[in-house]
């Protein structure tokens, strides 16, 4: 190709990459709405009738893949967790938000995997490998108010914004810089590795951001959020030695979660827990 034909196409991919760069942005910075229930202002890619269309449909897949969800209605601890479940969405700040008669509490039937999450919408699950580490109410409140957390906070949401951002600017990092000889697929690459570390660094402020409203949806619903301090001791404990790097993992170590919550404890209660808040049955003997 001649040089003045090299220099031209050269510039024609540059501004395809800016223009698909910008209208990345654009739709980016377009997507805001305010949380209807922290006041935040979030830039998300579903509205709340999305992100529960969404949850509903993935319910069922995410389920199957540890064990399949437990029949409540023939299972006492699968009945616990739906009960507990339900305690604090009527008597936290969750009863106010959109989600409120979306959210469901599913034990999954995998005794191996210790894990909770939460799904866009309302849908909540825990494993029984987590289940049954636990050894009181409070500590099963913590895990699922800290999954109503995600909910609440949308989370899902703007994971699925910053990730439609990371994609087309990725593209437009290949289109940019693709010199027909592979330098623009290693750009791509590259770009793609930025993009899931950012993400990465943003769902561990997710974690820390769904421990506090976990936190805070305990005591309001007459729970001792000091449990919260021996569900993170569960999960050190279930994740032993071989762990990543804290800046590589998606989730604060568990020392970290640690040290956070007990800041929170201080500042909040610098007298002590109040008395009324309670660590309530005791899942030792695993009947209800």
């Amino acid at each position: 190709m001649p040089e003045d034909g090299g220099r031209r196409s050269s510039a024609g991919r540059l501004l395809v990459a800016i223009a698909i760069a910008a209208f990345g942005l654009i739709s980016y910075l377009s997507q805001t709405e305010v949380n209807p229930v922290t006041g935040e202002k979030q830039r998300v890619a579903l509205n709340v009738d999305q992100e529960r269309a969404l949850g509903l449909q993935s319910a069922p897949e995410m389920a199957e893949q540890m064990g399949g969800a437990v029949d409540p209605s023939r299972d006492p601890e699968a009945r616990f967790v739906a009960e507990v479940g339900r305690k604090l969405v009527q008597e936290s700040n969750a009863s106010r938000s959109p989600y409120a008669d979306n959210f469901s509490f599913n034990l999954l039937n995998d005794p191996d995997t210790v894990n909770a999450f939460a799904l866009p919408g309302g849908p909540v699950f825990i494993t029984r490998g987590l289940y049954r580490r636990l050894l009181n109410e409070a500590q099963l409140a913590g895990v699922l108010g800290h999954e109503i957390g995600h909910v609440i906070n949308r989370h899902a949401a703007e994971h699925i914004a910053k990730g439609q951002l990371g994609q087309l600017l990725t593209v437009a990092v290949g289109v940019g810089t693709d010199d027909g000889e592979g330098s623009g697929n290693r750009a791509q690459m590259i770009a793609a590795m930025v993009s899931q570390v950012v993400q990465l660094k943003y769902g561990r402020g997710d974690e820390s951001e769904s421990d506090h409203y976990g936190l805070v949806a305990m005591a309001e619903s007459d729970y001792d959020p000091t449990a919260m301090l021996d569900v993170m001791r569960v999960l050190k404990e279930a994740g032993g030695g071989q762990r990543q790097p804290e800046f590589l993992s998606s989730h604060p170590l568990p020392e970290t979660r640690l040290q956070e919550i007990e800041e929170f404890l201080r500042t909040t209660y610098p007298g002590g827990v109040p008395s009324n808040l309670s660590k309530g049955r005791n899942l030792e003997g695993r009947a209800f």
